[in-house]
């Protein structure tokens, strides 16, 4: 069965199409810096790998593009859009609706947008992965598969708010969870690697996803516990344009003294603020690049991130009462050996020890970074939410 995967970010597009059951990749590739002028293509087969820089304005747009170069003459790997039996797409938010992956009907659709306002740099893009391919790949299935089913599991104690109890009981205001495709998989790589037993006690992992939006999970026994984000995708730790962690009275001070609108706040939190904020740049290689000259506000926004993660990495190991290993993921999570390095200083009080020339690695595989002392594995493991995705669409559609 061939699967075509659409995993729509906030600014990138990956996709991947994949042979199923044999999970074998016959194509992937990815598009970033979606809205800008210098957005980066890659498409890769087993024959040819292109890359190009171009303006690609929205998905829609790198939607297309993708398409053309899947069925292109020359480089192409399908015939006719008829080879293609299920579309998998990643959506951020299910709410309360899904728990679970579907297959994708007009109610479903009508579920994502109305979720949209909870994910506003998300759903949108999500549902136009799908509408889009519905267009292209006509005679598929198109399936949902929902970043917040992972976090299903996180206990009432910490996925309840502490506001009037009818918020969730009726209008179903909790922590839902983020990234949990990414989070699932590297999690379950983590686990087989470390040797141990889903099933047995004892796997106290904190994964650390890493991107545009960023996100961290508490996993123990395999399960998530704890996240960082909660209702919507901004909040927890700093991002590429969301603000992660903020006091509520800065939002009412905004409003009441400064006569902002609750739109241009919702903007400004969402879309303007974060590293870009910080900067004025909201791509990682860019902030990294400007501060190795010397940049001021770039050291200083890098410092404040690699800060963010620790005061988590310490509440976490809390809540698990122990901790087994750290898991760096996601494109800066895997890139980044300065962030890396960032984050894992002055932290051997939790057992975490950093070696600095493992660190420099740059490698496709799982591997330790950490020094033979160290208490605590620091894994880099590359996410592939294409290849879980894949899973479990072809798991509804072979039940």
């Amino acid at each position: 069965m061939k699967i075509v995967i659409i995993n729509s970010g906030s600014s990138s597009i990956k996709y991947q199409l994949i042979d199923m059951p044999a999970n074998e990749v016959i194509c992937s590739g990815m598009i970033d810096r979606i809205g800008l002028e210098t957005s980066n293509l890659t498409y890769v087969t087993n024959t040819t790998k292109l890359e190009e820089t171009l303006p690609i304005a929205n998905h829609k747009i790198g939607l297309e593009k993708i398409a053309k170069l899947l069925m292109d003459e020359k480089v192409g790997v399908i015939k006719s859009t008829d080879e293609i039996e299920a579309v998998g797409h990643r959506v951020v938010h299910g709410g309360s609706a899904f728990s679970n992956t579907v297959i994708i009907t007009s109610e479903v659709k009508d579920k994502i947008r109305q979720l949209f306002d909870l994910a506003p740099l998300h759903n949108p893009a999500n549902l136009e992965g799908i509408n889009v391919a519905e267009e292209i790949f006509n005679s598929a299935k198109q399936v949902a598969v929902f970043d917040t089913a992972f976090h299903q599991t996180i206990p009432v104690v910490a996925h309840k708010y502490a506001v009037p109890n009818y918020l969730l009981t009726e209008n179903k205001i909790r922590v839902y969870g983020f990234h949990g495709t990414s989070h699932k998989y590297v999690s379950e790589n983590a686990i087989h690697y470390l040797k141990y037993n889903c099933k047995n006690k004892g796997a106290k992992i904190i994964t650390i996803h890493l991107g545009n939006g960023c996100s961290m999970t508490a996993i123990k026994d395999g399960k998530s516990i704890d996240h960082t984000l909660g209702f919507g995708p901004m909040n927890g730790l700093i991002m590429g344009t969301r603000s992660g962690d903020v006091d509520q009275s800065v939002i009412f001070y905004l409003v009441n003294t400064l006569g902002y609108s609750l739109e241009a706040v919702n903007t400004m939190l969402q879309k303007q603020s974060g590293m870009l904020g910080l900067t004025g740049y909201s791509d990682l290689r860019d902030i990294e690049a400007n501060a190795e000259n010397g940049n001021a506000d770039c050291q200083l926004a890098l410092a404040m991130n690699a800060y963010r993660i620790k005061k988590y990495i310490g509440s976490y190991t809390a809540v698990l009462n122990g901790l087994d290993a750290i898991i760096f993921t996601a494109g800066i999570g895997e890139n980044s050996s300065y962030i890396r390095k960032l984050v894992c200083t002055d932290m051997d009080y939790f057992g975490i020890e950093l070696d600095a020339s493992k660190n420099e690695i740059r490698s496709k595989e799982i591997r330790e970074i950490n020094t033979p002392d160290s208490k605590t594995k620091i894994l880099v493991i590359p996410t592939n939410e294409e290849i879980e995705i894949a899973n479990q669409v072809f798991e509804l559609l072979m039940n």
